[in-house]
């Protein structure tokens, strides 16, 4: 099982971070379907002000690459993400065109 956390900001504007949150409660079919079949056991999305924070729990085949491979030759898939990108902000250290960040794992409690 694999475990990733990634963050990205949404523009900070109340109604449309409202409108992205309204969104994510009826999250498109095919998206849905695009998530769990690229090995996305569970997917979560956490939100506080203008900041997102993501957890991905994954089965051992998940590939990041290879879950890029399939969004890009989904057209339901860009259809999201470009109706996505208005409601979000890249992060300052974010390369061109990237979205959402892999965060790094700092502290685990046992």
């Amino acid at each position: 099982m694999q475990k990733h956390c990634l963050a990205l900001d949404l523009n900070n504007h109340p109604d449309l971070i409202a409108e992205y949150i309204d969104y994510h409660k009826n999250v498109w079919p095919e998206i849905q379907k695009s998530i769990k079949d690229s090995g996305i056991i569970n997917l979560e999305i956490y939100n506080i002000g203008d900041r997102l924070f993501m957890i991905i729990e994954a089965n051992d085949d998940f590939s990041f690459t290879e879950k890029a491979k399939q969004d890009a030759e989904n057209p339901k898939v860009q259809e999201w993400e470009t109706l996505m990108w208005k409601f979000q902000k890249a992060l300052p250290q974010a390369k061109s065109g990237e979205k959402w960040i892999l965060m790094n794992k700092i502290f685990e409690l046992k």
